[in-house]
């Protein structure tokens, strides 16, 4: 009877360990991706907007 309860606790502290490396998983997936694009996104790049406006060709009669 007392090994049964050992194995209990055993199998709470396996889950509770799995329940902590999968949030910490959870994070670094989530956040990662995050530092990392702006880490390499450079902010001197000339930023490149295209024209609103723009010319028609004239048509001669």
């Amino acid at each position: 009877m007392n090994s049964n309860s050992q194995s209990a606790n055993t199998d709470t502290y396996s889950h509770r360990l799995a329940d902590i490396v999968g949030t910490a998983i959870a994070l670094l997936t989530l956040t990662v991706p995050v530092f990392v694009i702006a880490h390499y996104s450079s902010t001197n790049l000339p930023y490149n907007q295209p024209s609103l406006t723009y010319s028609l060709p004239r048509m001669d009669d």
